[in-house]
This record gives structure tokens, C-alpha cells and sequence, in this order.
């Protein structure tokens, strides 16, 4: 790698950093979620404003006239996007330690059978009856954009909420545990759905031992995370010839997601799980990593997520075929089903009130997974651009209605839950959008 090369990298890292960090900035001042601004600040820097409006500036930092820079540069940036969601997701692990407890398993199972399968098969019984072909893709494959679809209705995202909870300083919470319960139980459900949906998509044949195939492995390897690994971890972390750990805490922590996800590219799961898997493995054992696990936070916080959020606005092109009408259909029909959904499930779980509406509003934020769905829909040919932008920004406003309406509830000094305090961060006064 050139100077050159190394040179271009480091300025543009300089500018998507600032941004990031400016726009997040100016989003808590008004409020609103961080996460938000740093999303949007990729999209001014994108196809969607700097490369309409100012092509020759935006060729200048991304390097557009040089194909070798522009292409060592698409390699980091995409090493920096996945490095800050596994790392989003490692951090999102270490902080739900109680996830699935006891006294929590017949809520989460009330709000994950409600609050996902019934939106799902809604959105799949009301979807023939409306026109969706101008959403269609190359494939041309009816059944598995209608698959899409019902996903996009049902799904909750873990990344978005995760960060929207650690800038409302509420991670620690049981409410937070219930709803990232209920998403993680969503996502692996919602996942097994889309690759059937690829599948069709690939082939007019259903591949099903492959598909199978895979369900289970991904299944297989869930359990093992949740059970046998916090404890061979534990062990680990204890050995005496463990001498990363005590050399370097740190450097041990980062080598155990990187296992993870090592083991999961073998077995062709998703890296996902993988990272929140790893981050639930050392969560026993936070009094022992405590301040690596802080350090190792700020450091993600301050530089890999970030930019990870941006680089999502980045990749979007609003210019090019999409369909304000469509958006707004789609936007209010999909909110209208999971919300109703999610309500009636908390309702079947014994909680009332408010709690209610924050566990509906909260579980209807679709951010990380409602991306990367378009992204794998759009390039298997499920849908098209249009259908891309649609569910892209299907995902970025829900996650921003869930944002305001929790910072919201925290301004009003309500429990998000009955009986549960406000975090003492709100009760003493101190900026929950502080910046990490």
C-alpha cells in the first residue's frame, strides 16, 4: 500500500469521524437520537446530496479518479462498517448479563410469539391484495418478495436499540433485557425466513436439506452461546496459562469475539449473533474485566460505530427510484401491525399502561436488521432500488420514533417499566446524551 493510499484513508477517516460525531452532536442537542444524526450525516456525504450537488468535491475525498485508491478505500470502509457492528453488538452482549432470566422468560416468550409471529402472517395474508410489483427485483420471484415484506413488518433490530439504549443510559435495565430478548428470539426466526426467501429466489426449486440444514446449525450454535460457552469461558478466564488475559485484557476480550466470529464464518452464521454471543459469554465475569470492558466501549463508541451508522446513510441514494407514496404506505401499515401486535403480546404477558406502549414502541425500532435485510434482498434480486430505499428508510425512522419517544418517557420522569427506577444518570440530572 502506497502513501498515497494510506494518506487518502486517513483523510477520509478523519471526515467521516468528525461528521459522525458532529451530526450525533447536534441530534442530542435537539433531543433526538444520536444514532440519527450519524445516519444522516453519511447521507449529506453520499450519492444523496455531496455527489448530486458537489460530484467534483465528492470525487476529490472518495477518491472517484483513481481506481486503485477508490478501491483500497471500499476494502477499509468495509472492514470499519463490520468491525463497528460486531464491536455494537460485543458491547450490546457484555451489558444483558440477565438475558432470558427466569423471571423473565414468560414476558419475552408472550412478546416474541405475539409481537413478531403475528405481524408476520398478517403482513402475509394482507400483501397479495395489494400491488407490490413495482418493488419486484430481478429475480421476479412473488413469494420471496412477499417473504421480504412480512419480515420488514415483523423485525426488530438489536444494533439501533442497543446504541439508542446506551445513549439513554438504559442498557442496564430490565426493560432493556426484555426487548433485546425479544429481538435476538425475532431475529433468529426472522433470518431461517429470509434465507428460504434467497433460496427461492436463487431457484425455482427449494433447496430444503440445505435450508434445513442451515436452521439447525444456526440453532446449534445459539444454544451453545447461551449455555455451554459462558461457562467454558469462565474457566478460561481463569486458567493460569491464560497469559493474554492477564497481559493484556483488553487484546483477550477482542480475541474472544474475534473466536466467535471465526467459528461462525466456518459455519456459515451470521456474525451477528456471534459478536452479542461473545460479548454474553464474558458478561459472567464483568467485576473481572470491568475496566477493560469500559475501556474497550468508549474506544468503540468514540471511533468504530460511529462511523459504522454513517457509512449505512452513506450507502443510500434517494435520488434514484424512490417513492414517497410507497414509503408512507409501507411506513404506516408496518407500524400500525407491529405495534397492535406487540401491544396485544405485552397485554397476554400481564403488563399494562404504559409499559405497554414503551415495550411497542421500543420493539418496533427495526435499524440494523431492517438494512441489512434490504441490502441481502436487494442483492439476491428480491427487490429493486425502489424496494431498497423503501426499507432502508422504513428502518431509520422507526428506530427514530422509538429514540424520542423513550427520551420522551425519561424527560416525563416515567418508569419505563412499573416498579422499575429511572436510571439514576436521569434522576441526578446528568446529560444521557453525553457523548462516550
Amino acid at each position: 500500500m502506497s502513501q498515497d493510499e494510506i494518506g487518502s484513508i486517513v483523510i477520509l477517516l478523519l471526515i467521516l469521524i468528525a461528521s459522525a460525531h458532529l451530526f450525533g452532536y447536534l441530534f442530542a442537542k435537539l433531543r433526538q437520537p444520536r444514532v440519527i444524526g450519524e445516519i444522516l450525516a453519511g447521507l449529506l456525504l453520499g450519492p444523496t446530496l455531496l455527489g448530486r450537488f458537489a460530484p467534483t468535491i465528492s470525487a476529490k475525498i472518495f477518491s472517484g479518479s483513481n481506481i486503485s485508491i477508490r478501491h483500497t478505500q471500499d476494502i477499509i470502509l468495509g472492514f470499519v462498517y463490520w468491525l463497528g457492528l460486531l464491536l455494537l453488538m460485543f458491547v450490546s452482549g457484555t451489558e444483558t448479563r440477565r438475558l432470558f432470566g427466569k423471571d423473565d422468560r414468560r414476558q419475552v416468550a408472550w412478546l416474541a410469539a405475539i409481537g413478531t409471529g403475528l405481524p408476520f402472517i398478517v403482513a402475509l395474508l394482507l400483501i397479495p391484495f395489494f400491488s407490490v410489483q413495482h418493488l419486484m427485483g430481478s429475480a421476479n420471484q412473488r413469494s420471496a418478495l412477499i417473504l421480504v415484506i412480512g419480515i420488514a413488518v415483523a423485525v426488530t433490530s438489536i444494533p439501533v436499540i442497543s446504541r439508542i439504549f446506551h445513549d439513554l443510559r438504559i442498557l442496564h435495565t430490565r426493560f432493556a433485557r426484555l426487548v433485546l430478548s425479544v429481538a435476538v428470539l425475532e431475529d433468529i426466526a426472522l433470518w431461517a425466513v429470509l434465507a428460504i426467501a434467497t433460496a427461492l429466489a436463487k431457484s425455482s426449486v427449494l433447496p430444503k436439506a440445505e435450508i434445513f440444514r442451515h436452521i439447525a446449525v444456526t440453532l446449534i450454535y445459539f444454544g451453545v452461546g447461551l449455555t455451554l460457552a459462558p461457562a467454558l469461558l469462565k474457566r478460561l478466564h481463569q486458567s493460569r496459562w491464560n497469559i493474554l488475559a492477564a497481559a493484556s485484557p483488553i487484546g483477550y476480550l477482542v480475541a474472544v469475539l474475534f473466536a466467535f466470529c471465526a467459528v461462525a464464518a466456518l459455519l456459515d452464521v451470521n456474525l451477528v449473533f456471534a459478536a452479542f454471543l461473545a460479548g454474553y459469554g464474558v458478561s459472567g465475569e464483568r467485576e473481572l474485566f470491568a475496566g477493560s470492558l469500559e475501556s474497550l466501549s468508549r474506544f468503540s463508541f468514540a471511533i468504530f460505530i460511529p462511523v459504522y451508522f454513517l457509512l449505512v446513510g452513506y450507502r443510500l441514494d434517494l435520488w434514484k427510484n424512490f417513492s414517497i407514496t410507497t414509503l408512507i404506505i409501507m411506513l404506516l401499515a408496518a407500524c400500525a401491525i407491529k405495534l397492535l401486535s406487540v401491544g396485544l403480546g405485552a397485554r397476554m404477558a400481564g403488563f399494562r399502561g404504559l409499559d405497554i406502549v414503551n415495550l411497542a414502541v421500543a420493539t418496533n425500532a427495526r435499524g440494523g436488521p431492517g438494512i441489512v435485510l434490504a441490502s441481502v434482498a436487494y442483492d439476491a434480486g428480491i427487490i429493486n432500488a425502489s424496494g431498497y430505499t423503501t426499507l432502508v428508510l422504513l428502518a431509520v425512522l422507526t428506530s427514530q420514533a422509538a429514540g424520542a419517544w423513550l427520551d420522551y418517557v425519561l424527560c416525563k420522569g416515567w418508569p419505563l417499566l412499573a416498579g422499575e427506577a429511572l436510571p439514576s444518570e436521569r434522576s441526578s440530572g446528568v446529560d444521557v446524551h453525553a457523548a462516550i
